[in-house]
């Protein structure tokens, strides 16, 4: 079952089960927040640590930077009646929002979850080549956005059955990646074939297992994805996997192929 460690903060572990793509078998977590504290997580040893990743450019961490900054898209009508929206602060609250000038509506903007599996096979790793944009033709962990009335887990197998036709069981989370210029947060999760039988789905060209020093890193699709094998290999080399937070900001004005243009800020393990 699912576990949240510690009162001030949590992580989460898997104990002798796995989750797999049987609808009568819905699993049951912990809702209680996260929160993560800079001062907290020093002082819980053997938890979480935080690493040295902060930039130059940001020598004092990315948490507070990245949320006073924030990005607003600019949405011109109104979602509810289809009214031209004006774009001001409105009372009570501290960010610009898109407010329609006929109704009153307010629209609230927020990031979207992506949910995946780093799937570990045989010491080998199982990845698809994209075959949609953006990044069409370069390599990925099965992952897509999470559906409403899913887990995470849930939507990490279904996005796994979708891209690679392959049946997973998770075994644990591994990391979770903020990237609040996209206003994207990753979710990706240790898991296992439960048989050998995978092949492309509609979004891939191939799927393909890669031994670790063949894993293609100069043709990722995204920096989420290298940023999460760089953490699984340096874990293997220590010897065993760990739960990984951390925020990656990527440089405004870079594309998604881009997979460079960024900093891992606020870098936490278990």
């Amino acid at each position: 079952m699912l576990k949240a460690i510690s009162s001030g903060f949590a992580y989460y572990r898997f104990r002798n089960c796995g989750l797999s793509l049987i609808p009568s078998r819905k699993p049951t977590f912990n809702t209680n927040s996260l929160l993560l504290r800079a001062s907290q997580v020093r002082s819980q040893k053997g938890r979480f640590r935080i690493s040295s990743t902060h930039s130059k450019s940001n020598p004092q961490g990315a948490v507070q930077s990245t949320i006073l900054q924030g990005n607003i898209r600019k949405i011109n009508f109104c979602q509810l009646c289809g009214g031209p929206t004006k774009h001001e602060i409105p009372d009570g609250e501290e960010k610009v929002r898109a407010i329609c000038t006929h109704c009153g509506k307010i629209t609230y903007e927020n990031p979207k979850m992506v949910v995946g599996c780093l799937i570990e096979h045989d010491k080998k790793i199982l990845m698809c080549r994209r075959k949609i944009h953006p990044s069409y033709g370069l390599w990925t962990l099965p992952a897509g956005y999470m559906e409403i009335g899913e887990s995470a887990a849930e939507g990490a197998i279904r996005e796994t059955w979708e891209e690679a036709n392959a049946e997973v069981e998770v075994q644990s989370p591994f990391a979770q990646l903020d990237i609040p210029l996209i206003g994207q947060t990753y979710m990706i999760f240790l898991a296992k074939l439960k048989n050998l039988h995978f092949s492309p789905g509609p979004e891939s060209s191939e799927c393909q297992l890669f031994e670790l020093d063949d894993i293609p890193f100069d043709s990722l699709a995204f920096s989420s994805m290298l940023v999460t094998l760089k953490l699984y290999i340096e874990d293997i080399k220590v010897g065993r996997p760990k739960f990984h937070y951390g925020i990656i900001n990527k440089r405004p004005g870079t594309s998604p192929s881009e997979i460079h243009a960024y900093t891992l800020d606020f870098h936490m393990q278990s």
